[in-house]
């Protein structure tokens, strides 16, 4: 099988080593991909958001599956300008895509399936959102509505902050506050006439939004994460399976919209219950990071049996035992801006390590040659060890070996899954 994985990201990095690792992938290409990804795979260029373009590149290159791995070129209709050609792609549909493209449309989703989610509010003008904050009381949770990179999110006790960052945007969710830890929890999701929607759960994890330690300061698009999650109630995947997971992709499918691709769920565990926080249609970064190094089946046959209709037939993702931790290495700035052009020093030294990588998220070559920074999230040193605490000490064994101007990291990452304060 020859792939093709579209992205520059920590998360297509992950999916281009696993795939590169699989026995039945004969060729890894990615585009426009990254140093870090050269390793394993052939890099091209190409506009990830022209559907036109990735559909031309995947014809000239002759491969037999695409993977899109960002939101953006999902919710601009690339998998269905790929589709279009013929090619089997890893990606739900644009009008899928609107379950993370819209926040409004994932609570009709949500709502119309019966999904246990935060009572919520759609606003577009200033009095309405006034109105929604002093309804809900704080803590308020102000969402843009679109696509924000993981940044989009307001999450706090102060009013005026609340309403500033609502009448900033062009329309809003604000949503009552959800007490309890948060669970991400990814699906492989399929369709076919025969079978309708199957649905494959892969094992919780859990990610760190904020940039500093103690969840303090702003949300990023994630500075770290883990699985398994040694806390998590029995039963919690077949519950979610049941409740949320299954319900979702049968609501979208009775709308003519199936959903064939990664379906996230962010899950908060409240006091009432479970309820979703959102979801995305994609895999999660960094959260997909560990999960892909835990991962025992071979991914291609899930990918490609989800983008065929034919994922029933296919059995479903095994685990390999003990944990997997991901620790993200950020840009001097981020999240409110980012430093490009640092040096950086120290990967080719983990190499030699197979129980660590380093995968590359915002990284370039300068005109010398030299690995350098070009993004916020640089990179996410991830480990995998007999549990938690083995693989986080792993991982930021790793990160103390690597180092450029400004680097910042959480020292936190699944710090009390580890029986750490």
């Amino acid at each position: 099988m020859k792939t093709l994985v579209i992205g520059t990201g920590g998360r297509e990095h992950a999916l281009v080593e696993s795939l590169a690792r699989d026995p039945g992938v004969t060729e890894v290409h990615a585009a426009p991909g990254n140093p870090g990804m050269a390793a394993h795979a052939t890099l091209h260029q190409v506009d990830p958001l022209s559907g036109e373009a990735v559909a031309d590149l995947a014809e000239r290159l002759g491969v037999d599956l695409v993977v899109v791995g960002p939101e953006a070129p999902l919710v601009a209709g690339v998998a269905d300008a790929v589709a279009a050609r013929g090619i089997a792609v890893f990606g739900p549909s644009a009008e899928a895509a609107q379950l993370e493209g819209s926040k409004a449309f994932a609570k009709d989703v949500m709502n119309a399936a019966g999904v246990p989610t935060a009572r919520a509010f759609v606003c577009t003008t200033a009095e309405e959102a006034a109105a929604a904050l002093d309804e809900l009381g704080a803590p308020y949770v102000v969402k843009d509505d679109g696509l924000a990179a993981g940044k989009g999110v307001v999450v706090t006790d102060d009013r005026d902050e609340a309403l500033a960052h609502a009448v900033a945007c062009e329309r809003v969710v604000i949503e009552e506050f959800l007490d309890g830890p948060e669970v991400s929890l990814f699906a492989l999701c399929g369709w076919s006439e025969a079978d309708g929607a199957t649905v494959y759960p892969l094992q919780p994890a859990q990610d760190f939004k904020r940039i500093h330690d103690g969840e303090q300061g702003p949300n990023t698009g994630g500075m770290g994460a883990y699985t398994p999650l040694p806390w998590a109630p029995a039963g919690l995947v077949e519950e979610v399976l049941r409740d949320v997971l299954q319900p979702t992709v049968d609501e979208l499918a009775r709308r003519g919209t199936p959903f064939v691709g990664l379906l996230y769920a962010g899950l908060a565990l409240t006091s009432r219950g479970v309820r979703v926080i959102e979801f995305n249609a994609r895999f999660g970064d960094p959260e997909t990071q560990p999960l892909l190094m835990l991962l025992d089946s071979p991914l291609s046959p899930l990918l490609m049996g989800a983008a065929t209709g034919t994922l029933a037939s296919v059995p479903p993702p095994a685990w390999k035992s003990g944990a997997a931790v991901a620790v993200v290495m950020a840009s001097a700035g981020y999240p409110a801006s980012s430093s490009s052009g640092d040096v950086i020093v120290g990967t080719e030294t983990l190499d030699r390590e197979s129980d660590v990588a380093v995968l590359h998220a915002g990284t370039a070559r300068d005109a010398a040659g030299r690995l350098v920074t070009a993004g916020g999230r640089v990179l996410a040193v991830t480990a995998v060890g007999t549990d938690v605490a083995d693989a986080r000490a792993k991982a930021y064994e790793g990160v103390a070996t690597i180092s450029f101007p400004g680097a910042q990291w959480r020292r936190d990452i699944a710090a009390p899954a580890a029986g750490l304060p």
